[in-house]
């Protein structure tokens, strides 16, 4: 099982220690690249205007809140990026 497919798995299981490396990490696997913006917003962007994904940073801490997560798996799955 490669990196991509473990880090995508750990997402769509809903389990608790999801990090926000590993979420960057997994979108960037996806095809998007991180813009930073002011303070703690991030825009994940992959060429379409319609499939930018805006975050905020998870603070304190590292572990974005479990909505966050929700809305990156419907996101991607409305993109078709995951099944």
């Amino acid at each position: 099982m490669t990196k991509h497919a473990k880090l995508l798995a750990k997402l769509l299981s809903k389990q608790a220690g999801f990090t926000w490396p590993e979420l960057v990490s997994l979108l960037c696997s996806l095809g998007y690249r991180q813009i930073e913006g002011a303070g703690s917003r991030v825009k994940f962007d992959n060429g379409d205007p319609r499939a930018m994904i805006n975050l905020h940073r998870p603070h304190p801490g590292n572990e974005p809140k479990a909505y966050v997560k929700r809305q990156v798996v419907e996101h991607l799955k409305a993109g078709g990026l995951i099944g």
